[in-house]
């Protein structure tokens, strides 16, 4: 059996990227390992296992192509609409807030932030498939 354990981003600015992270979702720094040409910085929150890697490649000054394959990863919240609240009180991108059928049975309850680098991360209300 295989286990899931992280997601990489490549990312222009550790600081900013880890500055957002913390703020925006609460995730804490688990490691960080800086190399000659590159840093890696495992960011996690308290509750889960899953860890995001930032990959800080020295010496890249212009953005990165995300292209159309990028999806987003998802992070679970208790209020959807509280966090929804919090994001645009601290100026963080947000879309609206959605809800997703199927039928009549409701999916899921989520918003699409989107960190300094571009990168979507969808906000999703706690409950049903993802409790």
């Amino acid at each position: 059996m295989s286990k899931p354990v992280h997601a990489m981003i490549r990312v222009r600015d550790e600081a900013r990227a880890r500055d957002y992270y913390a703020r925006a979702f609460g995730f804490e720094v688990a490691d960080r390992y800086d190399f000659d040409d590159f840093t890696l910085i495992y960011l996690r929150d308290p509750a889960s296992p899953f860890e995001l890697e930032l990959t800080v490649n020295k010496g890249r000054d212009k953005p990165y192509d995300l292209g159309d394959g990028y999806g987003h990863i998802a992070v679970v919240v208790d209020d959807v609409e509280a966090e929804h609240a919090r994001h645009v009180r601290e100026g963080f991108p947000a879309t609206d807030v959605k809800t997703l059928k199927h039928g009549e049975t409701v999916l899921a309850r989520f918003f699409f932030a989107t960190d300094p680098d571009g990168y979507k991360i969808e906000v999703i209300q706690r409950g049903g498939r993802f409790a």
